[in-house]
């Protein structure tokens, strides 16, 4: 698979003729694209695009398996050896099981087990190269990637809605170009979030909507099957396994089973697909369940969550992954089928203490407030809105690129169906259900309510507008039209989110971080890894900050009386201070490429994005500053920023407007005076109810 390194470009196109044009990332005007490596890709992408067996991998039940599937045509071998020598020297065959899929395939099935901590594994598939992946050597601390909507295929102008469309003469190649775009910033965006986690996530979790074109649309299962080729094909995702979410463009075809080899499968929560229902795994202190809301059957997912919470009780974090933006803030969030389905997970997720809940569907990113007791207060029926939703966000002939719809419909407005429209809008804002941080907003120590975070598009292949109304429970939002990935940082203590731009692999939103309560055992192990921080590594400024809230973290812990609070505060201020700092940055050699361009397949390159390779982040795009904030879009204070950005990076009209709002401030909390005043037996961090 070709290895991108690229600044991202956005070009619109026309889906609704009510909206402004959705976007999409051309991956032929990117810098990776140039000297070559595009003609390069296209070529290869020629082997690909019709070769359905490309082997998946999952997370297995925990972190002491692994799932793989793929497909063999009937009749052929369809062997699994591994080991852990290289050349497979010590190579055994694992189970197979098969079932039938498409005509003339087979899906295959392997579950590896008895996995050892930090150890290297090769595997091979009958037919295929030897691959291999790496096992967390400790799992109390780990990463893992959180994208949104793949959606491989979308960025094709002549989407197949109908049986008719797919036999236009121009179908085929159109959807083959769009995979192949898709597909290269696809992987792109893979490569850049790894190589962020230091080569060392866990996983990669999926919001849904992995490809584009429904079966039952086309009445073909096998039409997507090209847009499957394109997104297992990137060379990461033989190395890292991939937890999928079934999303509405999953969902009635069972190619998502054949494709995928999910673990603790139930049947709660199956639609009438068959595509398999909710499902879960553990990985550390953390338990992930990923819900088929395509199927919309409330009680089984109640059913499911709290089985799987009774059974995985001692597991200290719960993160739910569902495909609807049920907190979102972008074209599908006030859909009221939408909003419908919100109020019927919320008292369940609250109920059994989830943490985060992780979303996509609206190809926007989004983060909320923290959030306890949303509830309905005006009734209404899944499509009662739909006319006025369309009537607000329409552009008329405008081709206009914009990141945030118009808002037509006037606060003021004497019609009444529009003031009903209005009354609704403002009502599933919710906010009574927003919970107020006392002391910093960008950590939550304890927090009696759940924290929803919608992801953007990950491949570029389709973007959709902002609301004109931001809505009460959003914490920050953003939509420049670019592919973006979150990092996900789990402890004992802490779950830490970042969210990037891929193209500069800038910060788009600021650090957020929940705590759960320390003792002493935990901030004692905290303070071990800052004392073993190498100094000359990082700026004197931001090094003096952490050793100022090391030396107060110390003087907490020594005190055997320290209270639960002053030990939390003490962790929280030192974590804070240690993610702050600033590593140094050395001197570019002469000659290396500042622009993203350089070719890595030029002869004596070393390819930055492949795993096991240094990270590529300092290889960003024209116009990163290096610095970690947005160049494009975000500012540190909440507030947008216009800047310029060099020409073909996000080229955009000069009258639209970069758009990210919020209660987004500075990361770098007072860490010093916060846990100085901790060891004093002085501050606490909590929450209390917003006032009206």
């Amino acid at each position: 698979m070709l290895i991108l390194a690229a600044a991202l470009v956005c070009q619109p196109m026309s889906v609704f003729a009510d909206a402004a044009p959705d976007g999409m990332t051309d991956a032929s005007q990117t810098a990776a694209a140039q000297g070559g490596a595009w003609e390069a890709w296209s070529e290869e992408w020629e082997t690909i695009k019709n070769d359905w067996t490309q082997v998946s991998m999952s997370p297995g039940a925990d972190e002491t398996k692994m799932n793989f599937a793929w497909y063999s045509r009937t009749g052929e071998a369809a062997e699994f050896i591994y080991g852990t020598a290289g050349d497979l020297s010590d190579g055994q065959a694992a189970t197979v099981t098969q079932t039938s899929a498409q005509d003339g395939y087979m899906s295959n099935k392997v579950t590896l087990e008895n996995l050892k901590p930090g150890t290297t594994y090769y595997y091979q598939v009958a037919g295929k190269e030897i691959e291999s992946f790496t096992t967390d050597d400790d799992t109390a601390d780990f990463s893992f990637i959180f994208v949104g909507d793949p959606q491989i295929g979308s960025s094709n102008a002549e989407k197949a809605k109908k049986p008719e469309d797919i036999k236009k003469p121009t179908f085929v190649t159109a959807q083959s170009e769009a995979v192949r775009n898709d597909t290269f910033n696809w992987n792109y965006t893979l490569n850049r979030a790894y190589a962020k986690t230091g080569n060392k996530a866990g996983f990669i979790l999926s919001s849904g909507d992995q490809i584009q074109t429904n079966a039952e649309k086309v009445q073909d299962p096998t039409v997507s099957e090209m847009e499957y080729a394109g997104y297992l094909s990137p060379d990461i995702m033989k190395s890292v396994p991939v937890a999928t979410t079934v999303g509405n463009h999953d969902a009635d075809n069972q190619n998502y089973q054949y494709h995928f080899n999910i673990t603790n499968l139930s049947n709660l929560g199956n639609n009438d697909y068959n595509v398999g229902g909710d499902y879960y795994f553990t990985y550390g202190d953390a338990l992930f369940i990923i819900l088929n809301t395509q199927d919309t059957n409330v009680a089984e997912h109640k059913e499911f969550i709290e089985k799987t919470v009774a059974a995985n009780a001692d597991c200290r974090w719960r993160i739910v992954t569902l495909h609807q933006d049920i907190y979102g803030s972008a074209e599908h969030s006030n859909e009221p089928e939408i909003t419908n389905l919100r109020y019927s997970l919320v008292p369940i997720f609250e109920e059994n203490d989830v943490d985060i809940v992780l979303t996509g569907h609206d190809h926007a990113y989004s983060r909320t407030k923290i959030l306890k007791g949303g509830h309905s207060t005006f009734e209404y029926t899944d499509d009662e809105f739909d006319e006025m939703l369309d009537r607000d966000i329409d552009v008329g002939d405008s081709t206009e690129t914009i990141y945030e719809a118009p808002g037509n419909i006037q606060d003021d407005t004497t019609d009444p169906a529009e003031q009903k429209y209005l009354e609704y809008l403002y009502s599933v804002m919710d906010d009574d259900a927003v919970q107020t941080l006392t002391e910093n907003q960008e950590t939550a120590v304890n927090p009696d309510g759940i924290m929803y975070l919608t992801a953007g598009s990950s491949s570029g292949s389709k973007y959709y507008d902002l609301v004109p109304r931001q809505q009460t429970y959003i914490a920050s939002r953003w939509q420049q039209d670019v592919p973006t990935y979150s990092v996900i940082d789990v402890t004992e203590t802490t779950l830490t989110l970042n969210t990037y731009r891929t193209d500069t692999d800038e910060k788009i939103d600021t650090q957020f971080m929940i705590v759960k309560s320390a003792d002493h055992s935990q901030l004692e192990d905290l303070i071990a890894e800052a004392e073993a921080l190498p100094e000359d590594e990082y700026t004197a400024e931001s090094f003096r900050t952490m050793q100022q809230a090391l030396e107060a973290a110390k003087a907490v812990n020594d005190r055997a009386g320290a209270t639960e609070n002053e030990l939390t505060n003490a962790y929280t201020a030192l974590r804070s201070a240690m993610d702050a700092l600033e590593e140094v940055q050395t001197q570019t050699p002469s000659g290396d490429d500042q622009q993203g361009t350089t070719d890595p397949s030029a002869p004596g390159t070393t390819d930055p994005s492949r795993p096991g390779n240094p990270d590529s982040s300092q290889q960003g795009a024209s116009g990163s500053n290096q610095n970690g904030t947005a160049q494009n879009g975000n500012s540190q204070n909440g507030t947008a920023q216009n800047q310029q950005t060099a020409a073909g990076v996000n080229k955009k009209p000069s009258a639209s407007q970069s758009i990210q709002t919020g209660d987004s401030s500075n990361i770098i909390l007072p860490a010093a005076a916060l846990v100085i005043a901790a060891a004093a037996g002085g501050t606490a961090v909590y929450f209390r109810r917003k006032r009206s």
